[in-house]
Order: structure tokens, then C-alpha cells, then sequence
């Protein structure tokens, strides 16, 4: 049936047609995939060391509000929570990205179910998903893009139940996970008006017109008012931080916007996207999910416009790839299993290397010229080793007056780490949330124990007397943003700490 696109009514009509009987749901394959995931994520857990934003949610989640800076406050609770319970290490404190992980491989394979898929097509749609660069990257770390992939997901999961049987009562289960997306990270706002303008733009719109819908919103906004109130009340510092990133990246970003798109999965699976992409749009069964082809696109423009990232696109790219999976099966048929079996066993070792700890620590120039992140967890240890070499520099008689102060929020959440192991005090940071942990007392006014990047030298203006006195080296040649770092031993500060700590703050 040939539908005009504006025609509202007749898209209505045709999400009547949709099928309201699914496929069986491949529970038993699915699971064993999920958990071969899951205890290759687990053994590779333990493996170079944490992250930057890792150390940061640590020390977030010993200071629990309702909001930070630059967050919502899911992910630091998380991450308290997870070395609650399982233990103070890098294994434990991954275990939420690894369950968000398996939630993903899930969430896929009813997606291709929802889209009609057989079994043997929501396997194949979780495996790729599964092996794809950018989903492997966050279901290693514990991230709030972690949590944001997999609520886009489950979202996209229940607006295609929600299209397909046009029972308005699925508004609310919506509306309850972007009230816990916007806990994790305000983008999934992104989604929402995404695909809000994909059903007005090619229907079927009578789901819009649902009083589920307001039911929906109420219940998301319930969910995440506690954040946005917090927000409200110290006068939307996140939009700063989204403000500075946009400035100093955006231009980045825009360039490199479309090369990330192809190889954000793998460069062998745009094909397979492409024709998901033409399924949904084509394909007069599927007219129902329509508007999820006419988000992608949608959703481009919008992160372009914002100067945002590319990974913000990569969950409605793996809706394209799930939709695809069912064309290259029909094309397997025609042509035989050698191009698909070769394009993922090209995938899979190439995406292990450059987004998992596979490779010794010093073998990581080359995945992290794709993927910068590796180098991030490599060398915090040394930090702490070298700061702790500064502090000994420090008359002993002078040590209760003096002040480890960092640059960044991965210096101090190091130093906040490993710090106590080696005698170091409380680091201190004017850097996001740090800021609001300070300042230091007044009554700190002997020597400052400056560890900053290599080339910030500016910083050195807020402190008297400054001089080199030790040289970060992780030890295994890579290069990271703190290789190289110095540590500078300073006689004191310009000005007390409580009128010197409004220059210091700063959110990038």
C-alpha cells in the first residue's frame, strides 16, 4: 500500500495493520551471548587501571548530592554502590557497566523482534551489536555514556512497541526511563525531541495524541525533578559545562561528525545500517516504525548543530543495524555466509584492540590514535608515586600547613585514590565538582604541592615561588594527557584560599 507521507490518518491505518503477533523471543541463544559478553568484559575488568572519569565518580560518589556541575548524580551512586558491594577495585567497580552491557545485548534482540525478526535474526542483531567499537568502549568503563547508550536503547525499544500496537499506555514505562536517563546524563532529551518530530513528521501520529502521553511526561519529570531542581538551585551550572565543551570542541567535532559515524560500529557494518536505513523507510510492513529512519537523520543535524559528539548518534545507528540484519540474512541466501563471517571476523579483533585492554600498556599508540581512552587508564599509580616524591620535598615541620593541589578532577581523583597508601593528604582541585569540596582552610597557608599538565603552565600565577620538582612518567611510554605532568613545589598562595578559590574553579 502506497502511503503519502504527510497523511496522517492513513499512517494511522497503517500502524492498525501492523502485526500485533511477534516472533518468539530467542531467550536461550540470547542469554548464552549475553554472558560470554559478560565474563569476557569481567576477566578484561582488571587490566590496566581505571579511568580518569572513573577515579572522578569515585570521589563523586563519597560526596552524594542530588546533582554536580557537570552530571546527574546516577552514575557517582553507582559507582559507590558497586564498590559497596563488591569491593574497592576496578572489577568491582565495573560491574554496572558490565550488567548495562548485557542489559544492551537484550534490549537489541527485542528490538529485531519488535521490527519482526525471527530468531535467528535477534542473535544475529545482538552480535553485531555486541562487537560493534562503541558499545564494547562503554561496556568496558563505568561511564555515564555507559548508561545513556543503554537507556536510548530500551526507549527506542518501547516507542516501537508503542507505534506498532498504538497502545497509549506504553507512554508510561517511556516516560519512567527518560526520567532515569535524564539522571544519568541530560541527552536523552536529545532523543525525546528526536523522535517526538519523527512520529509528528511521518506519523503514526494518533500515538501524540494519547492522554498516556502527558501521563508519561508527568511520570519522567517526576523521576527527575530531585536533579533539575538541584540544578535550578545553583543556577544551571551544567549548561556552563555544556556551553565550554561546545566552545572549545565543537568545531572538532563537526569535522570529524560523519568519519565516526562509519566506523563508530565498524566501517564493515555500514552496509548493513544503510540498508536498515532503506527497510524502514521503504518497506510498506514496516511504515509503522517509519519515524525511527527519519530520527537518525533528524538527530544528526541536531548534534551538528550543537557542536556535540558523534557517539551522541551511535544508539539510533544500532536501531539501523538491527533493522538491517534481516536484508542481510535474505542477502546470505542469495550470496552465501563469506562476506558477512569474514566483515565480522575483520570486526571483532580490530574493535577488541582499539576499545579493550587487550594490548600490553605500552603497545597503545596505535589503537589510541582511534580511541584516546585506553591511554586514560594507564599511570594514575605513577601519579600518585611521583606527587608523593613532591610531598617528601616538603619539610616535615611545614606538612600540616601545606596543600596538594591539582589541575583536574583525574589528578585529584588519582591522588584521592592512591593518595592515603602513600601518606599524601586530601588533594584538593578547583576543577567541576572539586571546586565545590573546597577550598582548603585558610589556615592552610604553608607550602602548595602544585601537579598540573605538562604545558598548563598558567596555573603557576595563583602561587608564589614555583619551581619543577618531579617529572610524571606512567612507564610504559604512553602518551596521555598526564604524561609528563609536573610536580610543582610552590612557597604558598597569591591570596588566602577562600578569596583565591572563585579564579580557581573552572569546568573544562
Amino acid at each position: 500500500m502506497t502511503v503519502p507521507v504527510g497523511d496522517g490518518g492513513a499512517m494511522d491505518r497503517e500502524r492498525d495493520d501492523a502485526p500485533q503477533e511477534l516472533p518468539r523471543f530467542a531467550l536461550a541463544p540470547v542469554a548464552c551471548l549475553a554472558a560470554v559478553f559478560a565474563v569476557v568484559l569481567t576477566a578484561l575488568s582488571g587490566r590496566y587501571g581505571y579511568h580518569r572519569d572513573e577515579l572522578y565518580f569515585l570521589a563523586a560518589g563519597d560526596h552524594l548530592a542530588w546533582g554536580y556541575v557537570d552530571q546527574p548524580p546516577l552514575t557517582p551512586l553507582l559507582a559507590r554502590a558497586s564498590t559497596a558491594l563488591f569491593g574497592d577495585s576496578t572489577v568491582a567497580l565495573r560491574v554496572p557497566a558490565t550488567l548495562a552491557f548485557v542489559a544492551l545485548i537484550f534490549v537489541v534482540a527485542l528490538v529485531a523482534r519488535e521490527l519482526g525478526g525471527d530468531r535467528r535474526t535477534q542473535v544475529l542483531a545482538a552480535g553485531l551489536a555486541g562487537v560493534g567499537g562503541q558499545p564494547l568502549a562503554v561496556g568496558h568503563m563505568m561511564s555515564t555514556a555507559t548508561f545513556d547508550l543503554a537507556a536510548w536503547l530500551v526507549i527506542c525499544w518501547l516507542l516501537l512497541r508503542l507505534l506498532r500496537t498504538g497502545d497509549g499506555r506504553w507512554w508510561l514505562p517511556i516516560g519512567l526511563c527518560v526520567g532515569g536517563g535524564l539522571l544519568n546524563k541530560y541527552l536523552v532529551a536529545l532523543l525525546v525531541v528526536t523522535l517526538l518530530a519523527a512520529v509528528l513528521t511521518v506519523g503514526p501520529r494518533r500515538v501524540l495524541r494519547s492522554p498516556w502521553l502527558l501521563a508519561g511526561a508527568a511520570v519522567g519529570l517526576a523521576v527527575a525533578a530531585p536533579n533539575l531542581w538541584w540544578q535550578a538551585d545553583h543556577d544551571w551550572p551544567q549548561l556552563t559545562v555544556a556551553d565550554g565543551i561546545s566552545t572549545d570542541d565543537g568545531t572538532e567535532n563537526r569535522i570529524l561528525f560523519v568519519p565516526q559515524q562509519l566506523i563508530y560500529l565498524s566501517p564493515l557494518f555500514v552496509p548493513v545500517w544503510v540498508a536498515g536505513w532503506l527497510r524502514l523507510w521503504r518497506d510498506p510492513a514496516l511504515r509503522w516504525a517509519r519515524a525511527t529512519a527519519v530520527a537518525y537523520p533528524v538527530l544528526c543535524v541536531l548534534v551538528l548543530g550543537l557542536g556535540g559528539k558523534g557517539y551522541y548518534a551511535v544508539p539510533l545507528l544500532i536501531v539501523l543495524l538491527v533493522a538491517g540484519c534481516e536484508p542481510l540474512i535474505a542477502w546470505t541466501r542469495r550470496h552465501g555466509r563469506t562476506w558477512p563471517v569474514v566483515a565480522v571476523a575483520v570486526t571483532v579483533p580490530i574493535n577488541a584492540m582499539v576499545t579493550l585492554p587487550v594490548l600490553p600498556p605500552s603497545a597503545l599508540a596505535v589503537p589510541m590514535a582511534l580511541n584516546k581512552e585506553q591511554g586514560e587508564q594507564v599511570g594514575w599509580p605513577a601519579l600518585a608515586d611521583t606527587t608523593r616524591q613532591g610531598w617528601n620535598a616538603i619539610p616535615e615541620r611545614e606538612r600540616a600547613r601545606a596543600v596538594v593541589f591539582t589541575q583536574n578532577y583525574g589528578e585529584a581523583g588519582a591522588l584521592d585514590r592512591y593518595g592515603p597508601a602513600r601518606g599524601l593528604p586530601r588533594p584538593y582541585s578547583g576543577h567541576m565538582s572539586y571546586a565545590d569540596w573546597g577550598p582548603p582552610p585558610d589556615s592552610a597557608d604553608g607550602p602548595v604541592l602544585l601537579v598540573r599538565q605538562e604545558d598548563a603552565h598558567d596555573i603557576e600565577r595563583y602561587f608564589t615561588d614555583c619551581r619543577r620538582v618531579a617529572r610524571v612518567d606512567n612507564g610504559h611510554e604512553v602518551e596521555n594527557e598526564e604524561q609528563g605532568a609536573a610536580v610543582v613545589l610552590c612557597s604558598g598562595t597569591t591570596e588566602p584560599w577562600s578569596r583565591l578559590w572563585p579564579s580557581l574553579r573552572h569546568y573544562y
